[in-house]
């Protein structure tokens, strides 16, 4: 526990703040709260669930820790210089970790990303000054990145190809880091691990990390349950392209959601605990409360990867609600005092 308990105190007053010099916005990235779930968590006596509140990231998702590695580590290796464009396919999180840290290293980024995502995104994206390249969104996450591949092999020294489902530094940046973290938070008293599953990375990363301190820690991914869902940011590994860096095999179960399940819960964290968290955060929790049923003693950790922000699908009948909601006053006379001067 004293290498665990020196690195996360490192990364808690980074090297330059304890040098009284400047700090820039990556570094900040990590170290983000580990919150317990009380109301919908309730009835799961001798359970314990907390999540990492990861939307609380400077670029506002838990991809800011898988992006800021990508890039140093290619920058360390070589494969990146100023003089190439950081390219790679994306649903939104990892684009905007992407923008946020080229803005700041002066990289440009051309990203590709399908038509579909949200106007929230977009507008993020173009207030970094990316470059977006839209594909078919019936082809989902899957036909950009083929489309990504398909870029980078026509002019591959132009292009820094971050390959956030291949490459390892995707899942080391959560091993290095957020893995620790849990370990520290939890007292290293945590027993079960769950995430959801898209590039792989947070669940790889942050499992190994916590099997290494504890084999007796439990590894659950979580997937939509079916290759037509509304889930951003997950995957159906039976439909998709399988990341090169996705290994089932350390797993030690995957629970299936369905986006109906994964929205209602997302909802029920906003009203319930007052975390307002996308879609996939409701997916994890969803599964976590399974898990929780299926066990009689254990403390769950979790990943909230985004904020609900970036969903404006979040609520589907809002104008419904609001009108349910709202007060209708009665029309009074109001007689305003004369005054004489």
């Amino acid at each position: 526990m004293m290498e665990v308990r020196s690195f996360y105190e490192q990364r808690e007053f980074p090297k330059e703040e304890r040098e009284g010099k400047s700090l820039s916005l990556l570094s900040y990235i990590g170290n983000t709260p580990l919150i317990q779930i009380h109301q919908l968590a309730r009835s799961r006596t001798g359970v314990q669930i907390f999540a990492k509140a990861e939307w609380l990231n400077p670029g506002g998702s838990v991809k800011d820790r898988a992006g800021l590695k990508i890039i140093e580590d290619g920058e360390k290796s070589g494969q990146l210089t100023n003089e190439k464009i950081i390219l790679d396919s994306t649903s939104g999180n990892t684009g905007i970790a992407y923008a946020m840290i080229g803005a700041i290293k002066g990289y440009q980024v051309i990203l590709v990303v399908p038509e579909n995502i949200s106007e929230e995104r977009k507008k993020a994206l173009e207030a970094y000054g990316v470059e977006l390249i839209f594909t078919d969104p019936i082809l989902g996450s899957d036909g950009a990145l083929l489309e990504a591949q398909r870029i980078y092999q026509e002019d591959p020294t132009r292009y820094f190809f971050a390959n956030q489902y291949n490459n390892p530094s995707n899942w080391k940046a959560h091993y290095e880091t957020t893995g620790v973290e849990i370990i520290y938070q939890t007292h290293g008293r945590v027993t079960h691990f769950v995430a959801g599953v898209g590039t792989g990375g947070t669940l790889m990363g942050i499992g190994r990390r916590l099997k290494e301190f504890n084999p007796e820690i439990k590894l659950f991914g979580v997937q939509p349950d079916s290759g037509f869902h509304g889930i951003e940011g997950l995957k159906h590994m039976a439909t998709a392209i399988r990341p090169g860096i996705y290994d089932e095999s350390i797993l030690d179960g995957t629970l299936f959601v369905k986006t109906e399940e994964a929205f209602e819960m997302a909802g029920r964290l906003a009203r319930e605990e007052g975390l307002w968290v996308g879609p996939s955060s409701g997916a994890a929790l969803w599964a976590s409360l399974k898990l929780a049923e299926s066990i009689e003693h254990g403390l769950i950790v979790t990943v909230f990867p985004d904020g609900g922000s970036r969903y404006p699908e979040f609520c589907s009948d809002c104008e419904k609600r609001k009108k349910r909601l709202s007060l209708k006053y009665p029309r009074t006379e109001v007689s305003l005092p004369t005054t004489s001067i």
